[in-house]
């Protein structure tokens, strides 16, 4: 442990243990480092495994933190002039495979998305993963309920296209007030469009441009070569009570795999601007947030949803002053996963913050959680001086 007093220590103890309690959750992991990379806490419990303990090294499915990497890969082909932002999403995908993808009031307005929509869930599409079709289930309740089995990207399309209706169309990219609803659909196109523009997989693509260079060696895809070192095996993920075993599901989504070390080596890289070439590329990231709904239908529910913002692939969180009146609480950066997984900035502190819970009915975990982290670091702490990163 490092510069952290024994009553801040005792607290994070505590809550960790308070949350692997839990009746539906199997385990929690949390880590805590500052900003210039000391381990300030590390710890963990509850069972990996019904065989396993929970171990705060142990690597946990990330959901939907891979989302951050995601645009952060990108934003550096942005950079290298592989494609930009405003492009159309059919100049890079078989436009033919595409048609009527998202049609509104009669008009096929899949053209006008672009890659900024795609990064920004300002697309209006329909998430393939959680929206239901009338009278039907979600995929993701299918996939709990039913076997195991691949959802390839013609079968997104499909989905999409055929069962599932836009939410509104695609946003214009310069308006500050554009509409905007999280949807795993969009994160699945720009992925193959990574894939189509740099001709290699998406676990290739993270290795060259993340995991080897950051030396997050405890990272991998499921279905691939696994991590570059050797360590416990992974956790396992309920869903409710069940363990979610879907190897050939999760290996289709490309999913990733990691540990709360890992996710703050790569989360430092980022807000340190250590990632992109230009110095304002980071800004760029960070330069649309815009504040979801709350929800106002049952896919919603499960989505991240008021009063979270969110900018190009990066989540921006606070607690309103009118649940914090008497001591506000600083905003974080990062991202969460619907597994109960989160990494977080928060740059009033100078820390980093992992986590992980691996309960597919948890999503709403991290954001009850970083707050009562955040009140037991910020005790009596004064805030650092000189932050320059967007917040």
């Amino acid at each position: 442990m490092g510069d952290m007093d024994v009553v801040m220590a005792q607290r994070l103890e505590v809550l960790v243990d308070r949350l692997a309690a839990r009746r539906d959750l199997p385990h929690a992991v949390l880590r805590v480092e500052s900003g210039e990379g000391a381990v300030l806490w590390s710890g963990a419990a509850g069972q990996a495994a019904p065989d396993r303990a929970m171990t705060d090294d142990t690597p946990f499915f990330i959901a939907s933190i891979d989302k951050l990497m995601t645009a952060t890969v990108v934003l550096r082909l942005v950079e290298r002039g592989l494609f930009a932002l405003d492009d159309p999403l059919v100049r890079y995908l078989d436009g033919s495979s595409l048609v009527g993808l998202h049609r509104v009031d009669g008009r096929d307005r899949t053209g006008q998305i672009t890659l900024r929509n795609l990064l920004s869930h300002t697309s209006g599409l329909a998430d393939y993963l959680e929206d239901a079709p009338r009278g039907g289930q979600s995929l993701v309740e299918a996939a709990f309920a039913g076997a195991d089995r691949a959802v390839p990207l013609d079968a997104v399309v499909a989905r999409v296209r055929d069962d599932l209706v836009p939410h509104f169309p695609p946003q214009s990219g310069s308006d500050p007030r554009a509409r905007v609803r999280y949807s795993d659909t969009n994160y699945r196109l720009l992925c193959a469009v990574l894939e189509a523009v740099s001709g290699d997989s998406l676990a290739e693509l993270f290795a060259r441009e993340l995991f080897v260079p950051l030396g997050m060696e405890r990272s991998w895809f499921m279905g691939h070569e696994g991590p570059a070192r050797a360590g416990p095996a992974p956790a396992t993920v309920l869903a409710g009570a069940v363990p979610l075993d879907r190897p050939a599901l999760l290996t289709s989504l490309d999913s990733v795999f990691s540990t709360s070390g890992d996710l703050i080596r790569f989360l430092r890289a980022l807000t340190r601007g250590i990632l992109f070439a230009a110095p304002g590329t980071w800004g760029v990231m960070c330069g649309e947030w815009r504040r979801f709904g709350l929800p106002r239908d049952r896919a919603a529910l499960r989505a991240p949803s008021w009063p979270i913002e969110y900018s190009l692939g990066i989540m921006r969180f606070a607690l309103p002053r009118l649940f914090t009146p008497l001591r506000p609480l600083p905003a974080v950066l990062g991202h969460t996963g619907s597994t109960g997984t989160w990494t977080f900035y928060c740059p009033a502190l100078d820390v980093f913050i992992a986590g992980a819970v691996n309960q597919a009915t948890a999503g709403a975990v991290p954001f009850r959680t970083i707050p009562r982290i955040l009140r037991i670091l910020g005790r009596d702490r004064p805030s650092p001086p000189g932050r320059t990163r967007p917040s």
